[in-house]
């Protein structure tokens, strides 16, 4: 054992690979305290010492590149901080493209890329093959070349970071396996170990592929699983000298560097072979799993003829260890919700040391301030439903979470396995309707519908073979009626003497309105950034019911709970199996319903932002008069077993009225039209209400006081330093739909957070933040000309600070022109 156990401790770190290292690193760097990191075994010993270590900061996401940029600063100085080598090479990293949407597919990365000042350049084949020599590049369309990237020898680089945390008083103990934990009061209280138990505040859990075995110990679902990850070692190949570039030859699942003079080919191959904890040793440290060259064969072959020099190399080894995966690609990152104190930074997906660096930072800083530091909704660790956490399909799920590592990034991609864990009240409906279903918090939500039987397309960066089924869809919830599914809400009761002080506290908008009423209010964190958006019904008195995104459930009741002052009198029920929503929208809505009930539906007996009880073909709804369409309708909660019954009398007696089922691209088609914004997309913890023309949900300055106040008067007086504007483009024929620059004048201005076809409009929409300059205030964007680059194309578009229709809300209150009725 590398030191004596401590009887306490401010944090406890669980694991000793890279992330775990990086973690104890920052918390060190950052002041925390007594922090000690436990290592079942010795540093390493995992999964990061046989680790293929590159770093390669082209991703398709704004947080993933935020988050591997950092870890390139951090591995680029390390070396000189502590004076323990940490082998970081820059040596670049080389994409390349042997078809076209694959080229476009990297394009748009290295849009994302750029966007963060990282350096990447568009290559040709002759300049492909001065990088890269050996390359067969007959077939290669062109590449990305990145020449920040780089790769480190784990093994080095956690020692320099381990070394760097016990510099700032961090103390390691090795062969220390955790058997489970204190908890009390909802709180981590300490942890457990064969040779005693460590008391203390919070706990970091970096334990890799053992991350869910251990996480289970406190009574957490953590849905990480491992899978076998292979690469060859060749022997000294005549031809390699120094270091070349990383190379990315997705479409071939590969990717390949040099190594000691011989190369490095490594696979994602299609299908992937996941392997439980259960069938490691128990005493598992250095070790590998069984080679399997028939599995490796066909990645082989690719390889070869890549790079032809590899049929007359020699292999020194097949390597085999396991990585582990989650059910969506993405890592684990953040507070647990059901448990105070205890953190999660573990399932990177075989990209542990490209994302070491900038995980350990913001897990870190989370844990130092209370709340995180940079958008992290993405890998939020409260995104996944309990259902997702089960075997065996979670094991089938992250062998093909392997197999899409490389994936082209389309619009619409989703998973094959695992599905059908959860289903709405209205899947039996919309499955015979011809509805094609995604997967949304481990259950089936409708994306629009086609003809039943009928294949569904090919994705693609273009025309989506949806198209024409998402523009009928619009038609309907904009010149008729449409019905959507919005049984995935999330739904919390919360009730109590003390409920509205607590919401006051934690909303920015007003929340003492009469019952009756509907408030659209977000929760800011201490910078004024936007942690959830919610809608709030007030019941009465005593009693709200909050809707919510679906992956947002369990983390906003934590946040609001976790801001209830001891002997406050709140409680909180999960209401969202119970209660199915359909959503009743267009301008005949009013019409279809009144013919199902005996309420007055009249704009003065039930105005806009109301809601309250009534009987809807003889069934009991609360209905909510609102949309996020942006057209007049009501969201109509019922109890689940009667929402099928319900569903058929409202298609039933809507035939006359052009009723249609309709599913989220229309939805999400319509909302951006009408500049609705959508959590983790056009708002977010780094996203202000100002920012993001929300200032109607912000409390006046005599109103009771909030979380977020305070930064939001400082950024008032301050002047906005960006602004969020709905962006039309001029051509048609471009599918513009996360992420892309925004380019004025040439130059990189904002980013793109939410597009689609505009269906309405007769071409593209998009909502994006654009940076102010000194001086320059929102208005001034009014009609500005911008350019959106989508996939290397530049294509023109024209800003305003509202909705591109309807921007007054006249459909919303049922105000249509005659002959739009």
């Amino acid at each position: 054992m590398s030191a004596r156990l401590p009887d306490r401790a401010d944090v406890v770190v669980i694991g000793g690979g890279v992330v775990g290292s990086s973690v104890a690193y920052h918390l060190g760097l950052l002041g925390a305290g007594d922090v000690v990191l436990l290592e079942r075994k010795k540093l390493t010993c995992g999964t990061t010492w046989h680790s293929a270590a590159q770093v390669r900061q082209l991703r398709s996401s704004r947080s993933m590149t935020e988050i591997i940029r950092y870890s390139v600063q951090l591995y680029s100085s390390l070396e000189a901080e502590t004076g323990q080598a940490t082998g970081w090479t820059r040596s670049g990293s080389l994409s390349i493209a042997d078809n076209p949407d694959r080229l476009e597919h990297i394009r748009r990365q290295a849009g994302v890329a750029r966007c963060y000042d990282i350096d990447v350049h568009e290559v040709g084949p002759d300049e492909i093959k001065t990088l890269w020599p050996l390359l067969d590049t007959s077939d290669i369309l062109g590449g990305i070349y990145c020449p920040s990237d780089g790769r480190a020898n784990p093994s080095d680089l956690c020692a320099a970071l381990i070394k760097g945390a016990k510099s700032r008083g961090v103390r390691v103990v090795e062969d220390c396996p955790v058997t489970g934990f204190d908890i009390a009061d909802g709180r981590v209280r300490g942890v457990r170990t064969p040779t005693g138990t460590i008391a203390c505040e919070a706990v970091a859990l970096c334990a890799g592929l053992w991350s869910r075995d251990v996480a289970a110990l406190a009574g957490l679902q953590v849905p990480v699983h491992a899978c076998e990850h292979f690469y060859l070692l060749t022997k000294p190949i005549d031809g390699i000298e120094g270091h070349l570039p990383t190379l990315g030859d997705h479409d071939n699942h590969l990717y390949i560097r040099d190594e000691v003079g011989g190369l490095l080919v490594g696979c994602f191959e299609p299908e992937g072979k996941p392997i439980g904890t259960d069938a490691l040793p128990k005493d598992f440290e250095f070790d590998l799993l069984d080679e399997d060259w028939d599995h490796f064969e066909p990645m082989m072959m690719n390889a070869m003829a890549r790079i032809p020099a590899l049929e007359q190399a020699e292999a020194r080894m097949l390597l085999n260890g396991p990585e582990s995966f989650t059910p969506d690609g993405h890592p684990i990152v953040g507070e647990a919700a059901e448990l105070d104190g205890f953190y999660l930074a573990c399932g990177l997906n075989s990209a542990g040391v490209a994302c070491g660096g900038g995980v350990g930072k913001a897990l870190a800083e989370w844990i130092i301030e209370g709340a995180p530091t940079m958008d992290l909704l993405e890998v939020d660790a409260c995104r996944f439903h309990a259902s997702e956490n089960a075997l065996p399909g979670l094991g089938d799920r992250v062998g093909e979470v392997l197999g899409l590592h490389y994936a082209i990034a389309y619009p619409g991609l989703e998973h094959a396995t695992a599905r059908d864990l959860r289903t709405t009240p209205l899947y039996d409906r919309l499955a015979a309707a011809g509805a094609r279903f995604g997967q949304r918090f481990g259950a089936e939500r409708a994306l629009y519908l086609g003809p039943k039987g009928e294949a569904e397309g090919a994705l693609t960066f273009g025309r989506p073979p949806w198209f024409d089924a998402v523009a009928a869809e619009c038609a309907a919830a904009r010149n008729a009626v449409a019905l959507f599914d919005e049984s995935l809400f999330g739904k919390v009761l919360v009730e109590g003497a003390d409920v509205e002080a607590v919401l006051q506290r934690v909303c920015s908008n007003d929340m003492g309105r009469p019952a009756g009423r509907v408030v659209y209010t977000a929760m800011l964190n201490d910078r004024g950034g936007i942690e959830s958006d919610l809608t709030a019904l007030r019941l009465n008195e005593t009693s709200y019911l909050l809707y919510t995104n679906a992956t947002a459930l369990h983390r906003d009741m934590a946040w609001i709970r976790r801001h209830v002052a001891r002997g406050e009198d709140v409680a909180f029920t999960n209401m969202t199996d119970d209660l199915a929503v359909l959503g009743v929208v267009g301008p005949r809505s009013r019409d279809l319903l009144a013919g199902l009930c005996d309420a007055d539906l009249s704009d003065a007996a039930f105005p806009y932002f109301s809601h309250r009880k009534i009987d809807v073909a003889g069934r009991t709804v609360r209905a909510a008069r609102l949309s996020y369409a942006g057209e007049l309708g009501w969201e109509l909660s019922i109890e689940a077993s009667e929402a099928p019954a319900l569903c058929d009398a409202l298609m039933e007696a809507g035939e006359g009225a052009g009723i249609r089922f309709a599913g989220a691209y229309a939805m999400n088609a319509l909302r951006i039209e009408k500049q609705y914004l959508s959590l983790g997309h056009d708002m977010g913890p780094d996203t202000t209400p100002p920012e993001a023309g929300l200032d109607f949900i912000v409390k006046s300055e005599g109103a009771a006081d909030y979380v977020g106040r305070a930064a939001i008067a400082r950024q008032r007086e301050a002047g906005l330093a960006q602004r969020l504007v709905t962006l039309l483009l001029d051509e048609t024929d471009v599918f513009p739909f996360a992420d892309e620059p925004i380019l004025r004048d040439g130059q990189i201005v904002g980013q793109v957070t939410s597009a689609a076809f505009g269906h309405t409009l007769g071409r593209p929409v998009a909502l994006g933040y654009v940076g102010l300059e000194a001086g320059e205030t929102a208005e001034a964007l009014k009609g500005q000309v911008f350019a959106i680059e989508v996939g290397g194309r530049r294509c023109q578009a024209r800003a305003t600070l509202g909705a591109a229709f309807d921007a007054g809300g006249l459909r919303l209150r049922g105000r249509y022109e005659p002959e739009a009725a």
